[in-house]
């Protein structure tokens, strides 16, 4: 069973989890030069996320935002246990958990600000009382 129930909680907290980064001057400093323009496409449920790393700015939905030039398919199932942690990029890109598109090395470039983010994600998790997502 998926971890979320629909569209809408994948967008308040895997995209929640975005716009706080962008809220962040300091990360947003180190993201600008990046180049990055991320689109992960969700799964059970499906949702789009749209992540313009020079332009500080998040997109939610279906053909909204920029073109990217990085792209990542996985279920909002294995983004949220990314963001609590429990997913290595690069190990689940090589057993076919995520899919990827376009130049990966530059999404593994700025992959180690993620874990930045970690600690607020779980934090919000904690705030909303979903231990299911915390437990998941």
């Amino acid at each position: 069973m998926a971890a979320f129930t629909d569209e809408a909680e994948v967008y308040e907290y895997l995209g929640g989890v975005f716009r706080r980064g962008m809220e962040n001057p300091a990360l947003v400093e180190k993201l600008k030069p990046s180049g990055v323009i991320l689109r992960i496409t969700y799964s059970d449920p499906e949702a789009v996320i749209t992540v313009d790393m020079p332009e500080s700015k998040i997109f939610e939905g279906v053909g909204v935002g920029p073109e990217p030039n990085v792209e990542l398919f996985m279920t909002a199932d294995t983004g949220n246990k990314f963001w609590l942690g429990k997913v290595v990029l690069p190990v689940a890109l090589a057993k076919g958990h995520v899919r990827a598109k376009g130049p990966v090395a530059k999404l593994l470039k700025v992959l180690p600000l993620a874990k930045g983010l970690f600690g607020p994600y779980r934090e919000s998790l904690e705030a909303a009382g979903r231990k299911d997502l915390l437990d998941a």
